[in-house]
């Protein structure tokens, strides 16, 4: 039945615009909250079978979408740890209860947080989240992790006691005097002393000679190099001779390298290892014939650069993360050591991702599968610290579409209401107005306003004309419309007694007609 199909269809329209208000409100409530990602309504028609005499009202079906691709503009802040993406990509997270309820971390991602170390040492953001990371090697660099699990991903965690890291390794470059391995030569030796800390945390010291050998004609180009450590009263830890290469194209790069004591020397990667008292060290003094390291040019000693790892005790007093995602530890004693660093999460169908609490958003089989890349490559933006990400809410927007949507609901309320009239029975409504269905269906034919409905039907039952007459109707609305007196008068119909309604009959007919406006 078309009039049925009316009323569903107002139903489902007042259904839609209740979701499309309720999808507002939120936009609005959230207009100040970091992160947050607006919520759209989009309303379908659903179309009925219908004749070519008849129609059948379908009414309309609503989808919300929750535009997790469209984020807000970053804004600076003071904390070194309050995090924002700048472009494509995600910071992986996982919730505090669900990690300490089964130690296994659930992927969720954010674009934007607060992060600051809680009384465990996690960085942890005012929502309920960890930060999550890929921990590094203990010279700062970063294993290979696989990118499409969260397999090595783990929250970043700092210690809140004194640290300290012995030294593992160590770079050399430096340059021995060509002119000393010449016949004639002083026979000078060169002195180098390198700082290292110890298991706990002590500084100590190898201490390195260099002693030419002099030959009695020509140039030997041969070196002698002894090691000895402090922490073991300056015993003997490694001696080695180095002959260098004087041959056109390779003068000056290392030819070979003999071992006496000490660790055997790897020609291939420049590598030997010696034992100090706290465990050994590895020393890199450069490859055979490969330029760095250590050379033999000109007349001068010269030490190029010393690089190691490892740190003395202090008590980290800041964290900071770059642009790539490495988060680095600062201490009192002035190191800085790259502890973990943070991918981007990158989807196909960032909107197909599940909102939870917290502008966080978990993974579905509608966003597709992720993958981790390092921020900065691929399509993923930068990770910029000291910023958050303002709400994606523009408020001139959602008020604009509630005036719509108040309309709108207000609308499909008004059809509702007409298609309640026209069923209405006598039994519906009380006895006096219930004739009186049909006489308002005929005055809104003639677009005569509620307003004015009222009152005529009042003349028109003081002169007990009856309701299903159009032609009086029209009449009456005539006379109601030059402004007849308020009554009319026994002399305008003779031989027929007027009928006075009662109050009550007045009053429910006025409400009535008022009432489906």
């Amino acid at each position: 039945m078309t009039i049925s199909s009316s009323l569903n269809a107002g139903v489902s329209g007042l259904s839609g615009n209740a979701s499309r208000l309720a999808a507002i409100s939120d936009n609005i409530a959230n207009s100040s909250t970091y992160g947050y990602r607006r919520v759209e309504t989009d309303f379908t028609a659903l179309v009925m079978s219908s004749g070519t005499r008849t129609y059948t009202a379908g009414g309309t079906s609503v989808d919300n979408l929750r535009l997790v691709d469209q984020g807000g503009a970053l804004v600076s802040t003071s904390n070194a740890t309050d995090l924002a993406i700048d472009g494509i990509g995600m910071l992986p997270v996982v919730a505090v209860s669900q990690y300490e309820a089964t130690g296994e971390p659930e992927l969720l991602l954010t674009s934007t947080g607060s992060f600051r170390i809680d009384e465990n040492g996690y960085l942890a953001s005012e929502s309920g989240y960890y930060l999550m990371g890929w921990p590094a090697n203990l010279d700062g660099t970063i294993p290979n992790y696989p990118r499409d699990t969260i397999n090595g991903l783990e929250p970043i965690q700092f210690s809140l006691s004194l640290t300290g890291d012995p030294t593992t390794s160590v770079d050399m470059a430096l340059n021995l005097p060509a002119t000393a391995t010449q016949a004639g030569a002083s026979g000078e030796t060169e002195y180098l002393e390198i700082e290292y800390f110890d298991n706990v945390g002590i500084s100590q010291s190898v201490s390195i000679t260099f002693t030419p050998t002099v030959p009695a004609t020509g140039m030997s180009n041969e070196w002698t190099m002894v090691m000895t450590d402090s922490a073991q009263a300056g015993a003997v830890i490694g001696e080695y001779t180095i002959t260098f290469d004087n041959t056109s194209g390779s003068g000056g790069t290392i030819l070979s390298v003999a071992d006496i004591t000490g660790g055997v020397y790897d020609g291939a990667t420049g590598l030997f290892t010696v034992n100090v008292s706290g465990g050994p060290i590895e020393f890199h003094i450069g490859a055979v014939g490969e330029t760095g390291g250590l050379s033999q040019l000109g007349d001068g000693f010269a030490p190029i650069s010393i690089s190691k790892d490892g740190s003395s005790v202090g008590n980290m007093v800041s964290v900071e993360v770059d642009e790539n995602g490495y988060v680095s530890a600062l201490y009192d004693s002035g190191q800085s050591q790259v502890l973990y660093q943070i991918p981007l999460a990158d989807l196909p169908n960032y909107n197909g991702m599940i909102a939870v609490d917290g502008s966080t958003f978990r993974p579905s089989p509608e966003s597709g599968s992720f993958f981790l890349w390092d921020a900065g490559d691929g399509p993923t933006g930068s990770v910029k610290s000291y910023a958050r990400q303002e709400s994606a809410t523009d408020i001139a927007r959602e008020l604009t579409d509630m005036i719509r949507t108040q309309r709108a609901y207000s609308s499909n309320a008004k059809v509702i209401q007409t298609v309640a009239l026209s069923f209405a029975v006598a039994t519906d409504l009380p006895v006096e107005i219930s004739p009186w269905v049909m006489a308002r269906l005929l005055l809104m034919d003639l677009r005569v306003c509620s307003a004015t409905m009222a009152p005529l039907f009042v003349r028109m039952l003081d002169i007990d004309m009856c309701p299903y007459s159009r032609a009086a109707l029209y009449a009456a609305f005539v006379l109601c419309r030059n402004r007849l007196p308020e009554r009319l008068s026994d002399e305008s119909r003779p031989g027929v007694t007027p009928a006075a309604p009662s109050n009550r009959m007045r009053g429910h007919l006025a409400s009535g007609i008022l009432t489906v406006r």
